[in-house]
């Protein structure tokens, strides 16, 4: 939702709490994140950070440490690590679609943006133009801005769930026909080709959520500086501060 001059908190998308609230010139912040979001968010960084650190070297094994192999397990806990991680990741995206359902409309707008909607793609448009530097104004947005919204949908989400079932597909053969990895993701690999390629295109699907992390975490920090609103800390607090504007 675009953030007016005088008016930060009305519109289609605030909550019934927000609408109540007296409107006033002095309000500089707004609730946006509640607690469950940004605890999902963090949990959801550590834990990618271990999966790619981890499933790096799973790619790419180190060289052959000397001495007997009882006393050195070291892929042994790279791999443990690496399904661990995974584990917490899904159980969190699942926990994370729960609070899409019941939480605020912040909430649901990383799994709903409004590609039907021509004022939505008018606005996200315009934030394509923010980010090439051929806007010298920036909108304001309680939430997410359009273009941030379409980012997490077909990057992180739509990514994150081609990860997780291809992941405990791999991870299904490990355990051996029959698991309950086997049984609910066993039709992954056939699906695909054959278990080479769900490795592959597993590892592809690494340095494709790299990718978005490292645009990801430059728009935070340029939003934060240049548009004159909260990023980073919202995440953090919940609360976005919006900032008074420059003089020209």
């Amino acid at each position: 939702m675009s953030v007016k001059e005088d008016d930060l908190l009305t519109g289609e998308d605030a909550t019934r709490e927000e609408q109540e609230k007296p409107i006033t010139r002095k309000q500089t912040a707004v609730y946006v994140y509640e607690a469950p979001v940004r605890l999902w968010h963090w949990v959801t960084v550590f834990s990618v950070l271990v999966l790619c650190v981890s499933g790096y070297f799973i790619g790419s094994p180190l060289p052959t440490m000397p001495g007997e192999a009882i006393d050195n397990y070291l892929m042994g806990y790279i791999r443990f690590a690496h399904f661990t991680a995974g584990y917490i990741v899904a159980i969190a995206f699942v926990g994370r679609i729960y609070w899409a359902m019941v939480g605020s409309s912040h909430a649901r707008e990383l799994f709903f943006p409004k590609l039907a909607t021509r004022k939505w793609w008018s606005e996200a448009i315009h934030e394509v133009r923010w980010y090439l530097f051929l806007e010298k104004t920036p909108k304001k947005y309680i939430g997410h801005n359009p273009l941030g919204q379409l980012a997490m949908f077909f990057f992180f989400v739509l990514g994150m769930i081609f990860m997780i079932i291809t992941g405990f597909a791999l991870y299904g053969e490990g355990l051996g026909q029959g698991s309950w990895a086997d049984v609910v993701f066993g039709w992954v690999i056939p699906a695909m080709g054959q278990s080479q390629d769900v490795h592959t295109w597993h590892h592809l699907g690494m340095w494709y959520l790299i990718t978005f992390i490292m645009i990801h975490v430059y728009v935070a920090v340029r939003e934060d500086i240049m548009s004159r609103q909260s990023l980073i800390s919202t995440m953090i607090g919940g609360w976005r501060m919006f900032k008074d504007d420059r003089p020209d």
